[in-house]
């Protein structure tokens, strides 16, 4: 069987089906796993790479029946059951009798791709380096600019998104101009920096009782962040950001507002949802090919009592529990013995603001 993916919903079904007689081939275009909560803290120049991410194999030592493949998986026919892999020597295929799919999300800028150049977003190791880059050299271009327009631009920061990854990047900036570097320059004051928070909904942190919002809501504002709920960004440019009628003037601008699914969900020819997520069956199975299960941010598992037909969020403990409920399935399979319904147990969320 095949795993497509080392993140919380692939490594965990990894580790359920480790031990058992049965071969598995976790596939991923990097050879590590990446503790994707604390990325936040690498872009803030908190922790450094090493400290979130640990190498695959590692984690699967103890698993003599499974293997890590370091490859990009380009395609999918489910029809032939194999993956398409690209590696360094080449293309080639990978069959598989089972397929667990969790090859999660990337950024989504809402039709506006071109928007990525000037508004990364955090994703990977890569993604936090280049924020933590920009943030850190906007206060050099500060420090250096003798116009009193063009230095203000430096010292404006936009983070767009008011979900967890927006609020704690906002939070943990906030903390670093108003504290960390209040004493680190001469020709500028860090702590008068101005850090904006655009989110497009009534409130930041939404899936979150209200309750906890405000609190972050206020929270936010005591750090000397200025949040701004029921505001889209509209344009997005090298500048600056502009919100409706008004004109943002920021040289640095991050983007935490949207993601979308893996293209590999197209190649399952199953239904999705406006977010390309694969709408899953009860058991995580993909209607139409027993064989597959899709986990994690690519899932929009809908059958979750209570929620009354909204998907689960994909946040890392939704990963983990799909991960460990499509190895065991993948085992009743191979027994023979029918699949169990997927239910998710929340153990609550957590934001870190500063």
């Amino acid at each position: 069987m095949v795993i497509v993916g080392g993140g919380f919903a692939g490594l965990y079904a990894a580790r359920r089906l480790g031990g058992r007689p049965v071969r598995v081939t976790l596939v991923d275009r990097q050879n590590y796993h990446l503790f994707s909560p604390l990325l936040y803290q690498v872009a803030t120049a908190a922790l450094s790479p090493g400290e979130i991410a640990q190498p695959i194999r590692s984690l699967l030592r103890e698993h003599a029946n499974v293997r890590v493949l370091m490859a990009d998986v380009t395609g999918i026919d489910v029809d032939a059951k194999r993956v398409r892999l690209a590696r360094e020597v080449g293309e080639d295929w990978l069959e598989y009798d089972y397929l667990i799919l969790a090859a999660g999300a990337r950024h989504a800028y809402f039709g506006h791709d071109e928007w990525a150049a000037h508004a990364p977003g955090l994703k990977t190791i890569d993604d936090a380096l280049e924020i933590r880059r920009r943030f850190l050299r906007a206060y050099e271009a500060a420090e250096a600019e003798t116009d009193r327009t063009a230095r203000d631009a430096w010292l404006t920061f936009v983070i767009v998104g008011g979900g967890p990854t927006g609020v704690e990047l906002a939070g943990t900036m906030a903390e670093i101009a108003h504290r960390t570097l209040r004493r680190e320059f001469r020709s500028i004051d860090p702590s008068a920096s101005r850090i904006l928070l655009l989110e497009g909904g009534p409130r930041v942190l939404p899936a979150f009782p209200e309750s906890l919002s405000e609190s972050a809501r206020r929270q936010l504002e005591r750090l000397g962040v200025e949040v701004r709920t029921g505001t889209l960004a509209t344009e997005v440019d090298a500048a600056g950001v502009r919100v409706g009628d008004e004109r943002i003037e920021a040289r640095t601008v991050f983007w935490a507002a949207g993601v979308a699914a893996s293209p590999l969900a197209q190649d399952l020819g199953a239904t999705l949802d406006r977010a390309g997520r694969v709408v899953v069956e009860p058991d995580l199975s993909v209607p139409g090919h027993p064989e597959v299960c899709v986990v994690g941010d690519l899932a929009a598992f809908t059958h979750q009592p209570g929620l009354k037909g909204a998907p689960l969020p994909g946040v890392a403990q939704v990963a983990i529990q799909q991960g460990k409920a499509a190895g065991d399935n993948v085992w009743r399979r191979v027994q023979g013995e029918p699949t169990v319904a997927f239910r998710y147990f929340e153990p609550g969320n957590m934001a870190t603001i500063g």
